[in-house]
């Protein structure tokens, strides 16, 4: 009970900023997924585009809480992406228990080919939202983005236990 007076008693501009974010990210999702390549999911663009930007030793455990994925559902991606040529995943020299994932030249060509194909979109966004504005509001939402990184919700199993 006293939880919902909490929450009643909350800011509504904080439910406004995450129905504007929910709402974005629905958006842009199915923006995407229409670019992408007819064998290409989001989740296999994400990681590819991941390992692109952020290289380093990426084993699927590490991928998966970087995703907030469940590891089944991040090893079902990357042996997808693994079939298709895009992702190389190799045994650790020092533990053969772990795993590493690389992102070959055919998986960085899928995702350069799916970048370019967001280009016209990216241009009539261009034109609807001058540039000074995105500037501005990168900052604010890079901090939101900080703050929800940091304050990750457990698992839903672990807040009954």
């Amino acid at each position: 009970m006293q939880e919902n007076r909490a929450m009643m008693s909350s800011d509504p501009i904080y439910s406004e900023l995450f129905a504007e974010i929910a709402q974005i990210q629905a958006l842009s999702t199915t923006a995407l997924q229409r670019q992408l390549p007819p064998d290409l999911s989001l989740a296999g663009f994400g990681v590819l585009n991941h390992l692109a930007r952020m290289p380093g030793n990426w084993g699927p455990s590490r991928l998966a809480a970087a995703f907030q994925v469940t590891k089944g559902a991040m090893t079902n991606t990357l042996q997808k992406l693994e079939a298709a040529g895009h992702v190389v995943i190799e045994a650790d020299p020092g533990d053969a228990r772990a795993h590493f994932v690389r992102i070959t030249p055919a998986g960085q060509l899928v995702r350069e080919a799916a970048l370019a194909a967001l280009v016209p979109h990216f241009n009539r966004l261009a034109a609807a939202v001058p540039r000074h504005q995105v500037r501005t509001a990168l900052p604010l939402l890079s901090q939101v983005r900080q703050w929800l990184d940091n304050n990750r919700p457990p698992p839903h199993s672990a807040r009954h236990d």
